[in-house]
């Protein structure tokens, strides 16, 4: 009997270890994918939240919406409690540059992407004051398309009446 290893065993354990080295480096391939995508998403839901809470403070806040309802969906005009006219509006929605703007200033980062955007207003009545609907959905404008995931956001806000 012949000592050491015979090519066939040799091969065999070549293959095993080929076969664990694929499954290894696929786990950690979906592992970082996952990864990625968490990251993408609390980017895009942070930017949404920042800019829903800059929008909700100042309509909350405004004495009047200018035109009510709003025939442009894509912007809110109102006059806040300064006596200024100002707007918030969603710019270039459909392409890969859209943002929200207040007034001409962006509120979302360059690093997201509005994909939908909807400001409607609600005139007051004698019980409720006016009321807008915001509604936003974004992306994550860097991420390629297997590591992002839209995110969207909607509030109501009644002006406030003093």
């Amino acid at each position: 009997m012949s000592k050491g290893m015979s090519l066939l065993e040799i091969l065999v354990v070549v293959a095993v270890f080929a076969i664990l080295g694929v499954i290894v480096t696929r786990s950690v391939i979906l592992s970082i994918g996952g990864s990625k995508k968490s990251e993408s998403l609390v980017k895009v839901r942070e930017n949404l939240n920042y800019s829903l809470g800059v929008i909700e403070r100042q309509i909350r806040n405004a004495n009047l919406i200018s035109v009510c309802p709003n025939p442009d969906t894509k912007v809110i005009n109102y006059q806040d409690q300064t006596g200024n006219s100002t707007s918030f509006s969603c710019l270039n929605v459909g392409t890969d540059n859209a943002y929200v703007a207040s007034g001409t200033a962006r509120l979302t980062s360059s690093e997201v992407t509005i994909t939908s955007c909807s400001f409607t207003c609600t005139p007051a009545t004698s019980v409720n004051p006016a009321l807008v609907t915001i509604s936003l959905e974004a992306r994550d404008a860097s991420a390629s398309a297997l590591q992002t995931s839209t995110v969207t956001s909607t509030t109501q806000i009644y002006l406030r009446n003093y």
